[in-house]
């Protein structure tokens, strides 16, 4: 009957679209060609590297993703009259996060759809009927049914460099398939890129100087860590540096060491920077190897067969990016040079005696401006941008965009510590 109902809507827009059938994803044969749309979408696109399956497969599996317990997530494939793969969508309720925001909000992603406006509104048609079932008022896509680390915004600006990975990576014309649907820009996302070989700003040197001559002071990076110790370090440094922000919850030492265990199969302890005053950690600059430089050879499969490919791969042809995940700094020890020693750590340490070139820090929204500043300080430049679109089911109500932090309207979502660090 759902598969009816939207076949006989697609008539109605567009002759093209005549026999055209929204499958709901509901077995492996379905889930299967979830996965072969991009195979459709992007077989002529030589910057396309494929998102790992095990990524994605986790975030709509009810075992691993805890946001099941209280939301709930749909996925659909759409086909032409000969059975062709044409697209396909995803569309979800967090509902931690839904009704924080003047309308319930849910969200769509993992879409791709072919050069076509009429298919992609059938799409967006499933996912929003889906949504306003579930008494959802508004949608951001394309977002994840997760954290903002990974598969958020649509890709606006630089599509002739192979994508980052865990971030979205689509076609230019998607751009126009989404506003002509009617989403409008909630906030810009905005990832940045410098060259480790630069030398540190002059006001971050001086300030780095200035905490070298405390002999209580000292950087380094995790060469040698125990799990346990890396853990405990990085739980205190999170928990304070953001500790006493409205919305902020305290990370556990349980949920440190399941952070760090997930990072260990591909971290590069010589790229995660702490300082230390005595023996507390009061900042650290963890980064990971842009592994979408060695993923790009995997197809998009870590199967056992992937995996081995990983480890050849990772060896013969070393990451030279590596991936700014999160940089933060004891409240207390604010503009007293911990910034400036990490970021002349870098220099000296990775820079000049590891394959490391250059940096590219993880997404900032444009309602952050303070973060904002503080990369351009670092001489980072704007290397890609990416847009959450947020879409108002009744199209009369007024649209507002994010507002800024700091203006005492910001509202806190999921992952948006994440988006400020």
């Amino acid at each position: 009957m759902v598969d009816w109902y939207f076949s006989v809507i697609s008539w109605r827009k567009s002759k093209t679209l005549i026999g055209m059938q929204i499958v709901p994803v509901n077995d492996p044969r379905t889930e299967n060609d979830f996965f072969k749309v991009e195979k459709v979408i992007y077989k002529n696109d030589p910057h396309f590297v494929a998102p790992l399956r095990q990524d994605i497969e986790k975030i709509f599996d009810p075992k691993k993703n805890k946001l099941f317990r209280d939301g709930a997530a749909q996925r659909w494939i759409l086909k032409d009259a000969q059975g062709n793969l044409i697209g396909r969508i995803a569309a979800f309720v967090n509902a931690k996060t839904a009704n924080t925001f003047k309308q319930p909000t849910g969200g769509v992603g993992f879409f791709e759809c072919i050069n076509d406006q009429a298919a992609a509104n059938l799409l967006f048609d499933t996912g929003r009927e889906w949504l306003k079932e579930r008494g959802m008022e508004a949608m951001d896509g394309p977002i994840n049914f997760g954290e903002k680390l990974q598969f958020w915004g649509l890709m606006i600006k630089n599509f002739t460099q192979h994508g980052s990975y865990g971030m979205t990576y689509n076609p230019e014309y998607y751009i126009s398939l989404f506003e002509n649907y009617g989403f409008k820009l909630y906030y810009n996302q905005l990832m940045f890129h410098r060259d480790l070989l630069m030398p540190a700003q002059e006001v971050f040197v001086r300030k780095a100087e200035m905490l070298k001559q405390d002999p209580e002071i000292r950087v380094t990076n995790v060469v040698g860590w125990s799990d346990k110790y890396f853990a405990e370090c990085f739980l205190e440094v999170y928990n304070s540096a953001w500790g006493g922000h409205e919305g902020f919850k305290m990370m556990n030492f349980d949920v440190a060491m399941k952070t760090i265990k997930a990072m260990k199969p591909v971290y590069d302890p010589r790229i995660v920077i702490f300082v230390f005053k005595k023996e507390r950690p009061i900042g650290f600059y963890v980064n990971l190897p842009e592994l979408n430089q060695v993923f790009k050879y995997l197809d998009g499969n870590l199967n056992l067969w992937g995996k081995l490919k990983f480890v050849w791969h990772r060896k013969v042809h070393p990451p030279t990016t590596m991936f700014g995940v999160i940089f933060g700094v004891v409240k207390e020890y604010h503009g007293r040079g911990v910034e400036g020693a990490m970021i002349k750590f870098a220099e000296e340490e990775i820079a000049h005696k590891t394959p490391y070139m250059d940096t590219i820090l993880g997404w900032i929204g444009d309602f952050n401006p303070k973060m904002l500043k503080v990369c351009e300080s670092l001489g980072a430049s704007n290397y890609r941008t990416f847009a959450t679109y947020r879409y108002l089911f009744d199209r009369n109500a007024p649209f507002e965009r994010a507002p800024i932090i700091g203006s005492g309207k910001h509202e806190e979502t999921e992952g948006s510590k994440e988006a400020e660090s």
